[in-house]
């Protein structure tokens, strides 16, 4: 079966589809990296935790890590990424959650399209 044979409605629906299965990968990996910077962040505050209070703490910006005289406006600083983070991440759990709905949705839609043979006559 080839494009010709299927109704441009099936055509329109079968576009959606990989349209939705790209954006569902795209959102899936956005996820997955931000995951991993959320472990990042939190095996930092971990260890700022651990230091004890005569350890220097550098800070990089850019290129340079420049020595910070204040461990507690770092950890601030810290904390907000991450809760900045944690949003997002749940941000994208949510569109994952509502986009795989719609995937599912839309794939049982062309499986049956396609079991009841909606094919145009080539005539």
């Amino acid at each position: 079966m080839n494009n010709e044979e299927l109704s441009p409605q099936l055509q329109n629906q079968i576009a959606q589809f990989q349209q939705l299965q790209q954006q569902l990968q795209l959102i899936t990996t956005q996820r997955y990296q931000l995951e991993t910077k959320l472990n990042e962040i939190s095996n930092t505050l971990e260890e700022l935790k651990n230091l004890s209070k005569k350890t220097p703490v550098y800070k990089s910006i850019g290129s340079l890590m420049i020595k910070a005289e204040d461990k507690e406006a770092i950890k601030n600083e810290i904390n907000e990424q991450k809760e900045t983070i944690e949003i997002r991440v749940k941000t994208l759990k949510r569109q994952e959650e509502h986009l795989g709905k719609r995937h599912q949705a839309l794939k049982q839609q062309l499986s049956e399209a396609l079991a009841a043979g909606e094919i145009q006559d080539a005539r």
